[in-house]
C-alpha cells in the first residue's frame, strides 16, 4: 500500500510511497538508498552518535563542514542521529519501522542481534512486510563470516588486483571503489526485486549483499577463461585478455583508448588510418590471429596513430562505427557535451553531485534535496509517528538522539 510521499519529496517518481530505514554509513549502503531516494523513495538516514565517518574523509569540503565524499552518496535523505544501544533509542527505532517497507543496514554481523535487532527473531515477526537489507562484508557465517570487509582489501582477496596493472606497477588497486559501487547496486536489485516479490506474497524477506560475493563476480571473463583453460589470469595493463587490439594508444596530443571487437571494425580502422595492408595479414585477420600476435599488432597500431590528435581521430572513427574514446581527466569527462546533455552533473543550490544512471521514460525521477546536515531532520520525523516535542526533547537530553555536528 502506498502512503503520501512527504513533502518536498519528488511524487513522480518510481518508488513514490516507499520509506526506506538507512542505518547504513560510508558508501555501499548509502549508495543503495541514495538511488531509492532519487527515484522518490523517503529515506530516513539514521547516522550513529559519531555520525557517519564519510563526513570527516576530506577535505574537500563543503560549506556546512561535510566531506565532499558524504555528499556524493546522501543526498536527498532525511537525517537523524540515534543510539541503538540504548533501550530508547530502540524503542524510538521500532516505531519508525512501524511505517517503512524496508530497513539497509551494515553493521558487523552480530551487532543488530546485540542490541535486539535482529531480523529472525525481533523485527520478522513484528514487522512481517518488512524489507530487511544487510550489507557485509562477508556474510554472517563461513570461514570469514563475521569479519569486517573493506573495498581495496576485497579487490585484493578476489583476485582483481591480479588483473589490474601491468608487469611494471605490479598488481594495482582499481581506481574506484568498485567493490562497493557494485554492491550498491546488488542490494539494489535484491530489494526491488523483494518487493516485488511481496505484491505476491504479502511478505517481506532478508536481502543480503556482501562484498566478497560482488567481488567474485567482478572476475568476468578472467575466471571463465581460467575454468576452461586451466591458465592463470595475469596483468595486461589496459588490454583485454580475450580482444584485440583492446587497450589505450598514444596519438599526438594525448592517450585514446581503441576498442575494436570484430573483424569489419578491424578493416574500417586500418583503412581510415592508412594501415589497410595489416586487415590482410595473416597475423592479423582474425581476432584470434590478432590476440596471437598482440605485441606486433599494438607496434603497427602506435606508429600509425603517433601523427593523429586524438580529438580528429576519435569524433571521426567513432561516425564511422570503430568503438575508439580519448583517455579523460574527471573534468574532462565533465566537460564533454554529451555529459551535458545526459544530464551527468547535477545541481541543487550549493550541492553538486553525479546525475541518476537509471532514466525512467514516465517516472524519470530527480534528487530530492541537497544531503541532510547531522540530525537536521529528527524532529520532523519523529512528529510524524506521533511522538510529542517532550519526549523528543527528553531523548536529547537523555543522549540517544544527537544534533549537534560531530568534531
Amino acid at each position: 500500500m502506498e502512503r503520501p510521499t512527504h513533502a518536498g519529496a519528488h511524487a513522480r517518481g518510481a518508488l513514490a510511497g516507499l520509506r526506506v530505514i538507512d542505518l547504513s554509513r560510508v558508501l555501499a549502503g548509502p549508495l543503495c538508498t541514495q538511488m531509492l531516494s532519487d527515484h522518490g523513495a523517503d529515506v530516513i538516514k539514521i547516522e550513529p552518535p559519531s555520525g557517519d565517518e564519510t563526513r570527516g574523509l576530506g577535505p574537500p569540503f563543503d560549506r556546512h563542514g561535510d566531506a565532499a565524499y558524504f555528499t556524493a552518496v546522501n543526498r536527498g535523505k532525511r537525517g537523524m542521529a540515534m543510539n541503538l544501544a540504548d533501550p530508547a533509542g530502540r524503542d524510538t527505532l521500532f516505531r519508525l519501522i512501524e511505517d517503512a517497507d524496508v530497513l539497509i543496514e551494515n553493521f558487523v554481523p552480530g551487532t543488530m542481534a546485540r542490541w535486539g535487532l535482529d531480523y529472525e527473531a525481533s523485527l520478522q515477526p513484528r514487522f512481517p512486510r518488512l524489507i530487511y537489507c544487510s550489507v557485509t562484508g562477508f556474510g554472517a557465517d563461513g570461514p570469514l563470516g563475521g569479519l569486517p570487509g573493506y573495498d581495496a582489501v576485497l579487490q585484493a582477496m578476489c583476485g582483481l588486483m591480479s588483473v589490474n596493472g601491468d608487469a611494471a606497477c605490479g598488481p594495482t588497486r582499481l581506481g574506484i571503489p568498485i567493490v562497493d559501487h557494485l554492491t550498491a547496486y546488488v542490494a539494489l536489485s535484491g530489494i526491488l526485486m523483494a518487493l516485488h516479490e511481496r505484491h505476491r506474497s504479502g511478505q517481506g524477506q532478508r536481502v543480503e549483499a556482501t562484498l566478497f560475493d560482488t567481488a567474485m563476480s567482478l572476475l568476468v571473463p578472467h575466471a571463465a577463461n581460467w575454468m576452461y583453460s586451466g591458465t592463470v589470469p595475469g596483468l595486461l595493463g589496459s588490454a583485454h585478455p580475450n580482444i584485440a587490439p583492446y587497450d589505450k594508444f598514444a596519438c599526438a596530443d594525448g592517450l585514446v583508448f581503441l576498442g575494436i571487437l570484430n573483424d569489419r571494425q578491424f578493416a574500417k580502422f586500418c583503412h581510415f588510418v592508412g594501415i589497410d595492408r595489416l586487415a590482410e595479414d595473416p597475423r592479423f585477420v582474425t581476432n584470434a590471429d590478432r590476440l596471437s600476435h598482440r605485441a606486433a599488432l599494438r607496434s603497427e597500431i602506435e606508429a600509425a596513430l603517433s601523427g593523429w590528435s586524438r580529438e580528429i581521430l576519435c569524433a571521426q572513427l567513432m561516425r564511422i562505427g570503430v568503438p575508439i574514446g580519448p583517455v579523460n581527466t574527471v573534468p574532462e569527462a565533465f566537460a564533454q557535451p554529451h555529459a551535458a546533455h545526459r544530464s551527468a552533473c547535477i545541481e541543487i543550490g550549493a550541492y553538486r553531485g553525479i546525475g541518476l544512471p537509471a532514466v525512467l521514460s514516465r517516472t524519470p525521477g530527480a534528487p530530492q534535496g541537497e544531503p541532510p546536515r547531522f540530525g537536521e531532520h529528527a524532529g520532523q520525523i519523529l512528529g510524524e509517528v506521533g511522538m510529542a516535542e517532550l519526549d523528543i526533547q527528553q531523548l536529547v537530553e537523555r543522549g540517544v538522539l544527537h544534533q549537534a555536528s560531530p568534531p
